[in-house]
C-alpha cells in the first residue's frame, strides 16, 4: 500500500509539472521561431563543431568568465557543477520512485566513491548559496542603489531560486538520511554526510517500522517534489539560462561578439542598398519583431547577474544606460507582445483594446515613451565591456546598433551635432570637414622623404601606413603619426601612405547606425587599395585598425593589418630598434577598447613601454578586460555628453590616483578625450602642470633618439 501510494503521488506529480514545463517550452519554442532567419548561426556550428565544443568546455563547463569573479565566480561554479552531479542522485530518486525504496542501480548507487562525490558537491553547493546570500545582501540595490550590479534585475526571483535549490539539498540529505536509518543504505560511509544524518534519524525510531517507511517515502517525494516545481519555476523565470545558456554559446558570434560590426541583414541576408525595398526590408530593428532568434535567445538567456552593468563606463558615470536593462527591457516587451505576434490575422482582430495595450502592441521600440529611451541608446560607447563580461555571450552591441540603424536610416532621430560629422564624411570623407590635401601636411615636418601612393604601391614598400583622419588633421594625433613613421624609418621598415586618396574607414558612420555611409567610405577605400595592390597595413588608430582588419572583409577588402604597437614592438623584439636613453618617469597606460577588449591587444604596448629604461608602470584599477573607456567610442567623439559625470573625466580621475607623470596609450581617440580632461584638471588645480597624455610611440622615440633625459617642460592647457 505504501509503495502504491507514493508511486501513484509521484507519477501524477510528475505529469502535472511536465505539462505545465511542456506548454511553457512550445511557447518559447514558437517565440524563437518567429525571429528573423540568422543562418550564419547554425552554419558556424556546421562549419566548426571543434570550436563549439572548446566553447562547451570553457565557458559553459569550465565557467571561464564567470571565475574571473573570485569568489563569486567559485560559488556558481560549485552550484552549477552540483545541478549536473546531483543529477545522479535524481535518477536514483526515479528508480526507488518506480520499484521501490529498496530497489538499487547497479555500481552508481553501490560503489562508495559515487556517494562521497555526490555528498561533496552538495556541501559545496550549501557553501555556495551561502556565499551567494551574502553577496546579495552586502550588495543589495536598497544599500547601493547604482552601485549594486543588482540594481534593476529582479531580486525577488533570485532568492526563490536559491530557496529552491536549498531545498534540494536538505530533502537529498534528508531522504539519504532516511535510508541510513532504515538500514537502506548501498553507499555507506563513503556518503559521509547523509551517514552522519542518518546517525541522528536513527532517534526516531526502529529501523523499517512503520513510521520510518513512511517518512523515507516522504522525503523521497519531497525531493522529486520539489525539483518538479523548480522546474516549472525556472522554465518561467531568469534562471531559464539553465538550458539556454549552452544554446547561446553554442550560437555566439565567433570569436565573440566583438571586434567587427555585424553588417545590416535582412531576411537572412545581407542587405544590398540599391534593391533593398523600404516596405520587404528591414533596416536594422525598429520593432520587437525585427530581431532575429538569435536576438531572442540573447534575451531569454539573461541572467540578470549585472555583471555588464558593473563595467558599463555609462552606467558608471551617471548615465541612464544598462546593458543588462536594455536586454532585459526588451525580453519584457517581447513575451508582452508575444501572444499578439503568435497569433493568426483572424486571432489578432477578436483583441479588445485593453488586451493591446497588454500586450504592448503599439508601443515604440525606442522613444521617449518607448521600450527603449533614446538617452539610453545614445549612451552607448561601444566599448564592449558588457559583452566581455557577459558569462553567457549575450551581444549587447548588436542588439544596440541595430536599434541605431533604424532610428538612423529610417526615422532620422539622433543627436543634431552627429549630423555635421555625417555630412563632414560624405562631403570631405572626414569628420572635421577638412580638405583632404591636409592628408599631406605632417610629412612636410619629417626631415625624410615619406613615399605617397600614386596608383600602385611602390615597389619596395612592405607596408601602406594608414594614417586615419585623426592622425593625418588633429594636432595632438600627428605627433604620434610622425613618431611612427621615423621610427619606421629608423628600424629600416619601408613603408608609404595613401595622403589625399584616404578617406575614413566610415567607423563613425557605422558605430553612429549610418551604415549607408560606411558602405560608400568602405566601398571606396577598398576599390583604392585593391587597385594600389596593397597587402599589408600598419594603422595608429584602433578604430582604423578594427574597421580594416575585420570589418572589410565584408566588403570585399582582405588585408594583413596590424597596430603600430603590435609593429613596433616586433622591431623592437628583433633588434632594429633600441631604447637607449633612460625616462626616469611613473607611467600608467590607458587600454584603448577597440585595441584591448576587440582585438585582445593588451601585450605589446606593455612590451614596449618596458623596454624603455627607467620607465615606472603603474596599471590603473580599472585595466585590460576591465579596462574602462575614455568615451569617444560609437561615433560618440563626435557628440555632446550632456548627462551625468563625463567618461574621460572618471578615466582620469582613475589614472591621477596612479601619481603618474605622463598617461600613455595607443589611440588617438583616447589622447584627445584623455588630454582634454587633464588640461580640465590642470586649470581645477588638480593634476600637476608637466602631466601629459602621449602615445607609446612617442615615448619609444624618445628613448630611440635620446631624447628621454630631457626635462619636461608644463604643458600648457589648450
Amino acid at each position: 500500500m505504501q509503495y502504491a501510494v507514493t508511486l501513484i503521488v509521484g507519477l501524477v506529480g510528475t505529469a502535472v509539472a511536465l505539462a505545465l514545463a511542456g506548454r511553457r517550452v512550445k511557447f518559447l519554442w514558437s517565440w524563437f521561431k518567429s525571429g528573423q532567419p540568422d543562418p550564419e548561426r547554425v552554419l558556424q556550428v556546421k562549419r566548426d563543431p571543434k570550436a563549439d565544443v572548446e566553447g562547451q568546455v570553457v565557458e559553459v563547463l569550465g565557467q571561464r568568465k564567470l571565475l574571473k569573479w573570485t569568489v563569486a565566480g567559485a560559488a556558481h561554479f560549485a552550484v552549477m557543477w552540483a545541478f549536473f552531479l546531483l543529477a545522479t542522485v535524481y535518477l536514483e530518486a526515479g528508480v526507488q520512485l518506480l520499484f521501490g525504496l529498496h530497489a538499487h542501480i547497479p555500481f552508481l548507487q553501490t560503489w562508495g566513491p559515487i556517494g562521497f562525490v555526490q555528498d561533496t558537491i552538495a556541501l559545496a553547493c550549501l557553501a555556495g548559496l551561502a556565499t551567494f546570500t551574502v553577496i546579495r545582501i552586502k550588495n543589495s540595490p536598497k544599500r547601493l542603489d547604482r552601485k549594486s550590479r543588482f540594481k534593476g534585475s529582479h531580486t525577488g526571483g533570485a532568492w526563490l531560486i536559491l530557496f529552491m535549490i536549498f531545498n534540494v539539498i536538505w530533502t537529498m540529505f534528508a531522504f539519504r538520511g532516511m535510508e541510513v536509518a532504515n538500514e537502506n543504505f548501498s553507499y555507506g560511509r563513503a556518503a559521509y554526510a547523509s551517514y552522519g544524518v542518518g546517525q541522528l534519524l536513527k532517534n526516531i525510531g526502529e529501523p523499517e517500522s512503520g513510521l520510518m517507511v513512511f517518512l523515507e517515502a516522504a522525503f523521497l517525494l519531497a525531493h522529486i517534489g520539489v525539483a518538479l516545481v523548480f522546474l516549472v519555476i525556472v522554465v518561467n523565470s531568469k534562471h531559464l539560462h539553465i538550458f539556454l545558456a549552452p544554446l547561446n554559446v553554442m550560437f555566439k558570434r565567433r570569436p565573440d561578439g566583438l571586434g567587427a560590426a555585424q553588417p545590416m541583414m535582412s531576411n537572412g541576408k545581407p542587405l544590398d542598398f540599391e534593391e533593398a525595398d523600404p516596405d520587404e526590408d528591414t533596416f536594422g530593428r525598429g520593432k520587437i519583431e525585427d530581431f532575429t532568434w538569435k536576438g531572442y535567445l540573447d534575451m531569454a538567456t539573461c541572467t540578470e547577474c549585472g555583471r555588464c552593468q558593473s563595467q558599463c563606463p555609462a552606467w558608471n558615470t551617471g548615465k541612464p544606460l544598462s546593458p543588462k536593462m536594455v536586454v532585459l527591457d526588451l525580453r519584457d516587451h517581447a513575451f508582452a507582445k508575444a501572444p499578439y505576434l503568435l497569433a493568426s490575422e483572424e486571432e489578432r482582430e477578436k483583441f479588445t483594446d485593453e488586451q493591446k495595450i497588454a500586450m504592448q502592441v503599439d508601443k515604440e521600440l525606442v522613444g521617449e515613451d518607448g521600450v527603449i529611451h533614446p538617452d539610453v541608446l545614445w549612451s552607448c560607447t561601444n566599448c564592449g565591456a558588457c559583452v566581455e563580461q557577459c558569462p553567457v555571450d549575450i551581444e549587447h552591441i548588436d542588439h544596440i546598433l541595430d536599434m541605431r540603424r533604424f532610428q538612423v536610416m529610417i526615422e532620422s532621430s539622433f543627436p543634431s551635432e552627429a549630423g555635421v560629422m555625417l555630412k563632414n564624411l560624405e562631403n570631405k570623407g572626414n569628420p572635421w570637414g577638412m580638405s583632404e590635401m591636409k592628408r599631406l601636411e605632417w610629412i612636410e615636418e619629417l626631415d625624410f622623404e615619406v613615399e605617397v601612393v600614386d596608383e600602385k604601391m611602390p615597389a619596395d614598400a612592405e607596408y601602406l601606413f594608414w594614417v586615419g583622419c585623426a592622425g593625418a588633421l588633429e594636432d595632438r594625433a600627428k605627433k604620434t603619426t610622425k613618431a611612427v613613421a621615423e621610427l619606421l624609418h629608423i628600424a629600416g621598415v619601408k613603408f608609404a601612405v595613401l595622403g589625399p586618396m584616404e578617406a575614413c574607414t566610415g567607423d563613425p558612420a557605422r558605430r553612429l547606425g549610418m551604415e549607408f555611409v560606411f558602405q560608400m567610405l568602405g566601398q571606396q577605400n577598398v576599390e583604392t587599395l585593391n587597385e594600389a595592390g596593397v597587402k599589408k597595413i600598419v594603422a595608429t588608430c584602433p578604430h582604423c585598425f578594427n574597421t580594416l582588419a575585420n570589418e572589410y572583409p565584408q566588403i570585399g577588402g582582405n588585408y594583413e593589418v596590424v597596430h603600430h604597437t603590435q609593429l613596433l614592438a616586433h622591431l623592437v623584439e628583433t633588434g632594429k630598434l633600441t631604447p637607449v636613453t633612460p625616462i626616469e618617469e611613473n607611467i600608467t597606460y590607458h587600454d584603448p577598447c577597440f585595441l584591448g577588449r576587440h582585438n585582445k591587444v593588451y601585450k605589446q604596448p606593455r612590451d614596449i613601454m618596458a623596454t624603455v629604461p627607467g620607465v615606472k608602470t603603474q596599471e590603473m584599477h580599472r585595466h585590460k578586460d576591465r579596462g574602462f573607456c575614455c568615451g569617444a567610442g560609437g561615433a560618440r567623439m563626435w557628440m555632446e555628453e550632456r548627462i551625468g559625470k563625463r567618461i574621460n573625466t572618471e578615466r582620469v580621475d582613475e589614472a591621477l590616483e596612479t601619481n603618474p607623470d605622463t598617461v600613455s596609450t595607443a589611440c588617438p581617440f583616447c589622447l584627445v578625450m584623455l588630454g582634454d580632461a587633464i588640461n580640465e584638471k590642470k586649470n581645477a588645480g588638480a593634476a600637476k602642470e608637466t602631466l601629459e597624455v602621449v602615445d607609446v610611440s612617442q615615448l619609444l622615440i624618445r628613448s630611440v633618439k635620446g631624447e628621454g633625459a630631457a626635462p619636461k617642460e608644463p604643458v600648457a592647457a589648450e
